[in-house]
């Protein structure tokens, strides 16, 4: 058994891997990025490990269901309410569901276990915690100092601000999950995927599984080829939290833990100045075939 650390988009692609290879794992999952908006919670990270594992993502943005229709989202912008997110029907539902259960009195890792069963998903999935907590952005913007929820930073803005520091609001309070826990207690190891180091991983490792990890055998895959991210803003954050935007950045944000990192066959030079197990290889995963392939090769790396 495995426990997976996972985000939005780079991390759902190599579960979409090892899906095909293996169903005895766990995955733990970002929830710093979760919002109300109009009503609604969104779970953005949580919603596409879920339509990952059911076969239903849109593998075209990595978010959201496959072939939706969006008449709900045209209808309320005809209407004055901009979502500014572009949320599916199909998609709509599920995050209707979120909000009902959490209004009457559910809590989120319950939820989620419910929908898990809903989708027929053999392997468990976990949000980090059942406390809010917020990633929020601490940007410069035109020379006023704010403080952006992530959505606000990355869908409105698209990322286009001067970032100062990165917050995961509430952390110090919040817990990790019991079942997760026992989960990777049980694991052989931990994978952390190819996520956004500072939006994706950090919230979840904030709440304590930091401390988890220390003794386990943890492996991650960086989610960078060179200086730049292979998607998302990752490049802008690990700046302004004081790394380097490549692979020795992200062995960096994780050294107090890690065991072993896997880079891309372009970063080989990088390997003298990261103090872990490295391992090369291609990191793109751009074919099912790709995702599998790099499935196997974690597999026998451990």
């Amino acid at each position: 058994m495995i426990t997976i650390f996972s985000g939005g988009t780079g991390t759902p692609k190599l579960i979409q891997g090892f899906k095909n290879i293996c169903d005895n794992f766990s995955i733990v999952v970002n929830t710093g990025e979760d919002l109300w908006m109009n009503d609604l919670y969104i779970s953005p990270d949580v919603d596409t490990v879920l339509y990952t594992l059911s076969d239903l993502i849109n593998e075209d943005v990595w978010y959201g269901v496959r072939d939706d229709t969006f008449y709900t989202h045209e209808l309320l912008k005809k209407y004055g309410i901009d979502e500014f997110l572009r949320i599916g029907d199909r998609d709509r539902a599920l995050k209707m569901h979120k909000s009902y259960l959490l209004k009457k009195g559910y809590k989120l890792s319950e939820i989620v276990e419910i929908e898990r069963k809903l989708f027929n998903i053999k392997q468990k999935v976990y949000p980090m915690t059942d406390d809010r907590v917020e990633t929020k952005i601490l940007a410069n913007i035109d020379g006023k100092i704010d403080l952006l929820k992530f959505h606000d930073f990355w869908i409105k803005r698209k990322g286009d601000v001067d970032v100062i520091d990165v917050i995961y609001e509430n952390s110090i309070y919040a817990k990790p999950l019991d079942k997760a826990i026992e989960d990777i207690k049980k694991s052989k190891a931990v994978i952390i995927g190819p996520s956004n180091p500072i939006t994706s991983i950090s919230p979840i490792l904030s709440v304590g599984y930091d401390e988890i990890l220390k003794n386990k055998k943890v492996l991650a895959v960086s989610p960078f080829i060179g200086d730049s991210p292979v998607s998302g803003p990752a490049g802008k954050l690990m700046k302004a939290k004081g790394y380097e935007s490549n692979a020795i950045g992200v062995y960096e944000v994780y050294k107090e833990f890690l065991d072993i990192l896997v880079i891309d066959n372009k970063d080989k030079e990088l390997k003298n100045y990261i103090e872990c197990e490295v391992y090369t290889t291609n990191i793109l995963m751009k074919s099912l075939e790709d995702k599998i392939r790099l499935a196997k090769e974690i597999f026998e790396i451990l």
